[in-house]
């Protein structure tokens, strides 16, 4: 598979499609911090800046062979509820009807976009809506999806991310063909109409405090695969922030995901934090939060070494990827009906 990638930010889509054997075309992103990390990893791709200039028949890409697949978050600010919502008439929001353009300039057979889920409710969903039908214009048939990134389990991420975010993701595939982008995000059992019975007084949903299986410990030396410190697991079946009292006891019932050898070869005890401040989360920790490498967002920059990174486009890059484990569990899913 080769696809196109536009608002690319740190490429979340190349580190979790790369096992799968797809190669990128080329990427499309502005912003200094995250292009100098693409310039970093990916050297041999070019990188294109203003993904709206691409919609020119003259660009070169237009030259190249053509792609599989376009891939895109583009901009959230306008739709999220962190924000003024104002949807398509803000220009950011305006940049979801330049990835249409986009799309009918190149005609991919797969799209996938990726948006908050803001989205949905903007504007009474009118925005949403014209988006999807612009993409059923264009003659693709379409699904979207919410994905959390916390319950998103896959290859490399058995225990999903800890950290609780949903997105949007709309899958689209040429011909008109509902079926197909359907197949990728909707399991079967979920379109038979046959909804279980209705649950008693009192019963939960799936996914609550006590999720009833393991999930990635971020302060761990193998944080996706499972591995904790001192040999260790680093997490415990919860996704909750740590907390302890000045004298050392752990607070009960709240997981101790940071723990520093003590007291015997075999033991470990929860660190302290005095008057239960709340610390920053550390650049390393956000990756894993993402889904990312270890330090794959330090590099150098602006004449100074890796070592000398400043955290702030770090942490910024970061908060605006796609979580890696939602992406490769919707190429893996992409590559399933592929080979049907």
């Amino acid at each position: 598979m080769r696809y196109g990638s536009v608002c690319s930010g740190i490429e979340a889509a190349t580190v979790a499609w790369e096992p799968l054997g797809w190669k990128p075309a080329w990427f499309s992103e502005i912003d200094p911090f995250p292009s100098a990390v693409l310039a970093h990893h990916y050297p041999e791709v070019p990188n294109h800046g203003d993904f709206t200039k691409l919609i020119d028949p003259a660009h070169p890409v237009h030259g190249e062979p053509p792609i599989d697949l376009l891939v895109g978050g583009t901009p959230c600010q306008a739709f999220s509820v962190a924000g003024l919502r104002a949807g398509l008439a803000d220009p950011r929001g305006g940049l979801t009807l330049e990835f249409l353009k986009l799309a009918r300039a190149l005609r991919p057979k797969w799209i996938v976009w990726e948006n908050v889920p803001g989205v949905l409710s903007q504007d009474g969903g009118r925005a949403f809506g014209a988006f999807l039908g612009g993409l059923e214009d264009l003659g693709y048939g379409w699904a979207y999806r919410v994905l959390d990134a916390q319950y998103t389990r896959v290859d490399g991420y058995p225990g999903a991310v800890p950290q609780r975010r949903k997105r949007v993701f709309v899958v689209a595939h040429s011909g008109g063909d509902f079926s197909r982008a359907s197949a990728v995000l909707l399991e079967p059992e979920g379109m038979r109409w046959n909804p279980p019975p209705r649950r008693q007084a009192g019963q939960g949903t799936t996914g609550g405090i006590d999720l009833g299986f393991e999930v990635c410990g971020t302060l761990s030396d193998g944080a996706h695969h499972g591995g904790g410190l001192n040999g260790q697991d680093a997490y415990s079946g919860r996704i909750l922030p740590v907390a302890f009292d000045t004298y050392n006891h752990a607070v009960p019932d709240v997981c101790q995901t940071i723990k520093s050898p003590s007291g015997g070869a075999n033991e470990s005890v929860g660190t302290v934090l005095t008057s239960m401040v709340v610390r920053r989360l550390t650049p390393i920790e956000c990756e894993r939060l993402q889904g990312f490498p270890d330090d794959y967002t330090r590099i150098p920059w602006k004449k100074k070494l890796a070592d000398e990174c400043p955290d702030g486009g770090r942490y910024k890059a970061l908060g605006n990827s796609m979580a890696v484990n939602c992406m490769r569990w919707i190429g893996r899913r992409i590559e399933l009906v592929e080979k049907a």
